[in-house]
């Protein structure tokens, strides 16, 4: 048997955490001390120890570990390490989305950088568009919206004759289950696909903001074209819509994307 600083020692995890498995249920000393109240591990307990450390460290909290400690089958050992890691690599992204948010607010800084927009009213002329509108799970996949326009139309022999664009539906902002729609003006006319329709948008009055680089401006942007609406007697009257003049379906560079804002708008 070991004292309960041996077997710290030799599985290298703290007294005060083996006190926190004990207490949860997830180890518990193999013998207690009933005058003295010390705490003795069996050297087969390393071997769980080694288990619950390996788990912590794929980020499992003691819940799962317990649970997963008593599973026998493999492949649900399986299901459940696939799930863990999908779990991981979106916190991932999360993590490296923050990182380079930071990094653009760190190189503004150093160039002691403000960000200015030039908002512009202009009329957006009549167009025949290719359309998918879907409610699809975050904004950031919008891509799923262009593969099923452009998969589906293939064989039509479509015609673009203008920059992509996206119209947000949603009257509000939302993190889940975004109403969006992917545009693109065509030359032509064609029949719709089961999932794409064509038809024709009206002129209409906008607001609009052109800027150059990442799409992490977006927020920016929508605050200084917000802004600039309210301050010269508009009032918004429609979908927002991105305008992708160069998106990355031409470069891979977020420094020479070039994308336009432009919200309907008319006089208050």
């Amino acid at each position: 048997m070991l004292k309960i600083g041996d077997f710290s020692r030799l599985s290298r995890v703290s007294i005060r955490m083996l006190r926190y498995y004990d207490e949860s249920g997830l180890l518990k000393p193999a013998k207690v001390d009933d005058f003295t109240g010390y705490r003795y591990y069996s050297e087969e307990q390393l071997l769980r120890i080694g288990k619950i450390n390996a788990l912590k460290d794929m980020g499992f909290g003691v819940n799962a570990i317990a649970e997963i400690l008593k599973c026998t089958n493999s492949r649900d050992i399986q299901q459940i390490f696939q799930v863990q890691k999908v779990q991981l690599l979106e916190e991932a992204d999360s993590i490296n989305n923050r990182i380079r948010f930071l990094d653009t607010a760190l190189e503004r800084l150093r160039k002691d950088e403000i960000m200015k927009y030039d908002c512009i009213i202009k009329q957006m002329p009549e167009r025949y568009v290719a359309s998918v509108r879907r409610v699809i799970p975050k904004y950031e996949e919008e891509g799923k919206l262009w593969h099923i326009l452009f998969s589906e139309t293939a064989h039509l022999g479509m015609i673009p004759c203008g920059p992509a664009m996206a119209k947000l539906h949603d009257r509000e902002y939302k993190e889940n289950d975004v109403d969006v729609e992917v545009q693109i003006e065509v030359k032509g006319r064609y029949e719709n696909t089961e999932n794409v329709r064509f038809f024709t948008e009206p002129e209409m009055m906008v607001a609009s903001v052109t800027f150059k680089g990442s799409y992490e401006q977006f927020s920016d942007v929508y605050a200084s074209l917000a802004a600039w609406i309210l301050e010269n007697g508009y009032e918004f009257a429609g979908a927002m819509i991105d305008v992708y003049h160069v998106s990355p379906h031409e470069t891979q560079n977020p420094d020479e994307f070039v994308t336009e804002i432009c919200c309907p708008v008319h006089k208050k």
